[in-house]
């Protein structure tokens, strides 16, 4: 069942300084990219710092969130798997996805957690629309999802769907961290090595496997015309 897709901005105080944009480059490490962002976090929080989105990739990993099972881990010594604090379950980051880390501070908008994820949610259902590409959310499925009526049906004769994007967030001092993920070209294969999200059942594709042949920088400056539809202005901050 389809949500509705909440008309939520979290739009800043009249005033507040833009978003700092901050594309990372070459493939960031996993371990290195959280510690950056405690440390960010720690500053936003007490206002030595500017909001930021981050954009990386990293080498091909799993990560297993406070919900994670091990039993959904289902090639251990595939990838490293990294333990970390944000909500869900296993997910796959690799070259060819973007990861989008998000630090937000909530104080200066509204704490509202349900809200920042309908945000985030918007957020790539707005690029995925500028790239004509239908996302949707789902009541019982995290992630944003695609329909393909091209493939055989589920077996209980529901139409297939795919997801092309992934979402886990942790707050501190309601300053968000971590983030999204939308696949633009990973290797799809590499997600075989978990149950993506604990769900089951259901595919992953990414924007190329639909079709769309865009490059990194094509996704990304769709996602930051829909990231500031949501949340308001962003501005270059080298790396």
């Amino acid at each position: 069942m389809e949500r509705d897709l909440i008309d939520v901005t979290l739009l800043p105080a009249a005033g507040s300084p833009p978003v700092r944009w901050r594309v990372a480059q070459g493939l960031v490490d996993y371990e290195a990219a959280v510690a950056f962002m405690e440390a960010e976090v720690e500053k936003i929080a007490r206002g030595e710092a500017d909001e930021l989105a981050w954009l990386v990739e990293h080498p091909p990993l799993y990560t297993a969130g406070t919900s994670a099972d091990a039993a959904d881990l289902v090639m251990p010594g595939r990838f490293p798997v990294h333990k970390t604090g944000r909500g869900g379950e296993y997910t796959y980051h690799g070259p060819g996805q973007r990861v989008v880390y998000v630090m937000i501070d909530l104080k200066r908008r509204r704490q509202d957690v349900r809200a920042f994820v309908a945000a985030l949610e918007r957020t790539v259902i707005g690029a995925l629309d500028a790239m004509n590409i239908r996302g949707e959310r789902r009541e019982d499925r995290v992630g944003v999802w695609v329909r393909r009526p091209e493939k055989p049906p589920l077996p209980d004769g529901s139409p297939a769907e795919d997801k092309i994007a992934a979402i886990g967030i942790r707050l501190r001092k309601w300053v968000s961290f971590h983030g999204l993920s939308l696949n633009v070209e990973p290797d799809l294969d590499h997600f075989g090595g978990i149950v993506p999200c604990g769900i089951r059942g259901y595919g992953v594709t990414s924007l190329v496997d639909l079709g769309l042949p865009v490059t990194m920088e094509d996704a990304d400056l769709q996602l930051r015309a829909a990231f500031e539809a949501v949340f308001g202005p962003t501005v270059d901050d080298p790396a």
